[in-house]
Formats: structure tokens, C-alpha cells, sequence
């Protein structure tokens, strides 16, 4: 088991901040999702308000520790999305 694919912050005021996690197996190391930028190929349980905001207070894909590998890898995606010009950019 490694040890840096995990992390809590017991402290904070928002601990657990998905309404239902388990807060024994809840990571805070992707406090933010990192996947995000990728909307509807983030690959986590999300839906789209009326007004078309991503929602993602039912994933839990970035707080699971067993996915960190998995998103860690999704990473590059990301990356590939800040590497594009502004003309080459495209929606999500």
C-alpha cells in the first residue's frame, strides 16, 4: 500500500464534503477535482444543472483511494487540454 495516495483533512469545516461519503475511505488529496476541466469525459458521476453547471456532488471518483491511479492517469488528458491554442481548443 503506498502512502501518498491518500490524505485526510479531518479539520476541515466541510469534512466530509459529499453529502453519504463514508468518512473511514474519504481522501481529501483531490479536494478539487483535478478531472473537472474534462467535463463530460471526466469519467465520474456528475450531472449538468438547468443552467448548465457541472455538478459533481455525487462523485466520488477523486475520493476513493482506490481510484488515484486512475486519475492520476486521466491527468494527461488535462494536460493535453492546456497545451492547445486557443484556436485548436475544444468544447468539452
Amino acid at each position: 500500500m503506498s502512502h501518498y495516495d491518500f490524505f485526510q483533512n479531518r479539520e476541515c469545516e466541510y469534512f466530509p464534503c459529499h453529502p453519504g461519503a463514508n468518512p473511514e475511505s474519504f481522501s481529501c488529496i483531490f479536494c478539487y477535482c483535478p478531472l473537472y476541466a474534462l467535463g463530460a469525459n471526466c469519467g465520474g458521476n456528475f450531472q449538468y444543472t438547468k443552467e448548465g453547471i457541472k455538478d459533481c456532488t455525487n462523485c466520488l471518483r477523486p475520493h476513493r483511494r482506490e481510484n488515484y491511479e486512475a486519475v492520476t492517469k486521466a491527468l494527461r488528458q488535462v494536460m493535453e487540454l492546456a497545451k492547445k491554442k486557443p484556436e485548436q481548443a475544444e468544447n468539452p
